[in-house]
């Protein structure tokens, strides 16, 4: 069965401790890879609002991003040494292990990021071999935008301009319309 699965989710609320412990085990698992590897990481995961990391909604927007991501490295000609997709329920997450500059990946990852009718959803961070995380300020780009607004994401996400059923209404609505195109 396909890890990716909508039917496999865990359809659960995540606890403050649980979502803590879950970036941890990300950054553990991250350094395991630059140490075996010692190259560029793509580390995957899907922005979603609220307590619910593991939907069927943010599982089909994983498993598109698994897929462009897979579908770039593969038309730029990338060396992969090592992928993985960990399927949990504090939210799909997916590593990359690219031997190639990390400035080059930083750029596809935002060209995607930004080009990709789901793009927005998806963080794709991009380490360098010494677990550096390319940043979008590092290329000069602002911080992303809100998916409801003009406003700066972290400044609604803070102050809580939008509620967490009107961001996921609008990510399904991105799903669709990525789908029918």
């Amino acid at each position: 069965m396909d890890i990716f699965s909508p039917g496999l989710a865990a359809n659960r609320n995540i606890s403050l401790p649980e979502l803590l412990t879950s970036r941890e085990a990300r950054y553990a698992r991250q350094r395991v890879w630059l140490t075996r590897y010692g190259t560029t990481l793509i580390s995957l995961t899907v922005v979603s609002p609220g307590a619910l990391k593991d939907s069927p909604l943010t599982r089909r927007i994983f498993g598109l991003a698994w897929q462009a991501v897979t579908e770039v490295a593969q038309q730029q000609g990338w060396e992969s040494l090592a992928q993985e997709a960990f399927p949990l329920p504090t939210g799909c997450e997916g590593l990359f292990a690219l031997n190639q500059p990390a400035e080059a990946v930083k750029d596809a990852a935002l060209l995607l990021e930004m080009k990709h009718p789901l793009g927005r959803l998806w963080d794709i961070d991009v380490l360098d071999s010494h677990g550096r995380i390319l940043s979008r300020g590092d290329v000069g780009l602002a911080p992303r935008r809100c998916l409801l607004c003009n406003r700066a994401a972290n400044v609604c996400g803070r102050e809580r301009t939008h509620s967490v059923e009107e961001l996921l209404v609008q990510m399904e609505w991105m799903l669709d319309a990525a789908i029918a195109c």
